[in-house]
């Protein structure tokens, strides 16, 4: 019956408010469903960090990037942000949804290409969810935590090769590859009947096209240090692999620049299906390994197109190319070829059908930084022979004797000796009076962000390290020297960009540009000087601020990691604000007695802290 018997008017005020009724309920239990799906859903954590890159990216109008910085720099602004958990592998410079955008000729779009500051978010990169504390070397080199690059891909198309497999908590390293998958140690043997492999007379590496670096990481038995390199590509994280098992690596690619190393600073050149064209756009590629190998040196290519099925034409040219260079055929073995470049002048000019011509003088061979590929073959360096292989003395003796190349520069023997002393009493300080847990297995990958001839790297030639030496590309040039006292490194350096507000208005913004390694990459980084990155050589003048640039240690350094700063007073106390700001816990010493200059020491530990 209900309302049956009510009036007409009171049953339509009694319908209207169930329907209010209706629609409020509707309302409240809807904002309640929009609650649980937002907090307890994936979709929610999508939306929140979309929500939070959107804020980072608010910093696009360089004037608020800039007062953001002044304040973190002042102490004003007590933390910065944490990115994303999408970012935890984030590369700025190598990021594939930007470069993918870019020319496939000569694989450019595969190299690096920085992004503008506003651009790249001011924040701090997270672990991913999982992340440990790394295995520790010499036992990482045959097995990591999967949860700190949950990456299965390689592992489910390379398992058989005996790149790596997945067991449990760990991915594990049987040591293989594509073209040696009974593993490193048998291929390295087999060299060996052809290349002085042991007794010192190879000491730097360069492994092209890598994968995981197993071939880098056995041949540290040897004594040889390899810098393998990849670019990130469909394999996504073979670098990543390689560093976090403590082998030498970083991401590149040869395409359409020349790569970030000096002229004639290895001993061995080595690619297994690293699928280079080294013939290809006037044999540009092999031009290019020739610059990179010391005379001497061994060139070993494995895999196609050496002997392979249906690529006569491409084996026949690189025959070709090596000959025009006059190098030495020492081997073909099935599918791989050794090659030895001779020590003596060059055979040039002679007739050749890729039309190789040698540079002119005014050339430049170990500038590096950003530079295209030349088709023209590198000249000698104006010294001596004592560089190249079988004059050049054996690891380890030449980590000590003066490098040839450091008469090139102005007192050169006189300083590096000066410099090899002064970084001995300096890390035997760093160890005894500051606790810094080098020569301990905490302390695998370093990194020298200011080498000049690498003393820091020398004086740690007792401990289970690898040391990647930086030489800013804009200082004097002594990258060859390190590696000539048979160290490795690269060059780096920073940049400025302007941005056009409109006809009359432009701002230059100056930044620090980024490394190509992946995310938590390094145990220790070191920097001497550190206020000398951020400024111009010539001018002094200011060409990036210290919050980028420790935003971006931050991200190439482990959680619990170690950085040690040396710089005067008044540098050290900004980076220590600006070390509170991105987490670390900073300490402030006073310099190692023996030490002139007014010098301060930071030393500070990166915290662990999860999303």
């Amino acid at each position: 019956m209900g309302h049956a018997n009510l009036p007409a008017s009171k049953r339509v005020s009694s319908t209207r408010q169930w329907r209010i009724l209706d629609l409020v309920s509707a309302a409240f239990f809807g904002l309640v469903f929009l609650f649980f799906v937002l907090v307890f859903t994936p979709l929610g954590d999508s939306l929140a960090a979309s929500g939070r890159q959107t804020l980072l990216r608010s910093g696009s109008d360089p004037r608020q990037r800039h007062r953001l910085v002044a304040a973190i720099e002042l102490g004003q602004q007590m933390s910065v942000e944490v990115c994303p958990a999408d970012m935890v592998d984030h590369m700025p410079c190598e990021d594939p949804r930007l470069n993918s955008q870019l020319s496939r000729e000569m694989n450019y779009y595969r190299e690096r290409h920085c992004p503008p500051p506003e651009d790249t978010p001011l924040c701090l990169v997270p672990p991913p969810t999982g992340y440990r504390i790394p295995v520790q070397w010499p036992e990482s080199l045959h097995k990591i935590w999967h949860d700190n690059m949950p990456h299965n891909k390689i592992a489910e198309r390379k398992g058989h090769q005996g790149w790596m497999k997945l067991e449990g908590p760990h991915f594990i390293f049987p040591g293989g590859g594509t073209m040696f998958p009974d593993g490193a140690e048998q291929y390295i043997e087999k060299l060996g009947q052809y290349i002085p492999i042991s007794g010192g007379t190879l000491r730097t590496a360069l492994d092209m096209g890598c994968g995981v670096a197993s071939f880098g990481g056995y041949l540290l038995s040897q004594n040889i240090l390899t810098m393998s390199f990849a670019p990130r590509d469909s394999h996504k994280s073979q670098i990543q692999f390689a560093v976090e098992r403590g082998v030498p690596a970083l991401v590149a690619m040869l395409g359409t620049r020349r790569l970030p190393f000096p002229a004639f600073g290895f001993d061995l050149v080595h690619c297994s299906r690293c699928l280079i064209p080294f013939t290809a756009y006037n044999a540009t590629y092999f031009i290019e390994v020739d610059r990179l190998l010391r005379p001497g040196g061994y060139v070993v290519i494995s895999g196609p197109p050496v002997q392979w099925p249906k690529q006569d034409k491409e084996w026949s040219d690189l025959q070709a190319v090596a000959r025009a260079l006059c190098y030495e055929l020492i081997a073909v073995d099935g599918n791989t070829v050794i090659w030895k470049k001779p020590t003596g002048d060059l055979c040039f000019p002679n007739q050749n059908e890729f039309g190789l011509e040698l540079c002119d003088d005014s050339d430049d061979p170990s500038y590096a930084w950003y530079f295209k590929l030349k088709k023209c073959v590198t000249k000698p360096p104006l010294v001596k022979g004592e560089y190249a292989i079988g004059t050049i003395p054996k690891w380890p003796e030449r980590l000590t004797a003066i490098p040839p190349r450091s008469t090139l520069l102005k007192n050169g023997a006189d300083v590096y000796e000066a410099d090899t002393k002064r970084w001995v009493r300096r890390v035997a300080y760093y160890k005894h009076s500051l606790n810094i847990k080098l020569g301990t297995p905490a302390i695998r990958n370093v990194m020298d962000m200011n080498a000049l001839f690498g003393g820091f790297a020398a004086a740690l030639k007792s401990d289970p390290v690898w040391v990647m030496n930086v030489v800013p590309a804009r200082k004097p040039s002594t990258l060859d020297v390190v590696f000539d006292r048979g160290l490795i490194g690269v060059y780096h350096d920073c940049f400025q960009r302007v941005i056009v507000l409109d006809l009359r208005r432009f701002v230059i913004v100056l930044r620090c540009e980024p490394f190509s390694t992946y995310p938590r990459t390094y145990d220790l980084i070191h920097v001497a000087g550190i206020e000398s990155l951020t400024k111009d050589p010539a001018s002094g003048k200011r060409r990036c601020n210290l919050v980028d640039l420790m935003v971006e240690i931050d991200r190439i350094l482990r959680p619990e990691g170690t950085v040690v700063v040396r710089d005067i007073p008044e540098a050290i106390d900004k980076v220590a604000r600006i070390a509170r700001a991105v987490r670390w816990r900073p300490t402030i010493y006073d310099k190692e007695p023996e030490s002139h200059g007014r010098d301060k020491i930071l030393v500070a530990t990166k915290t662990f802290w999860k999303l």
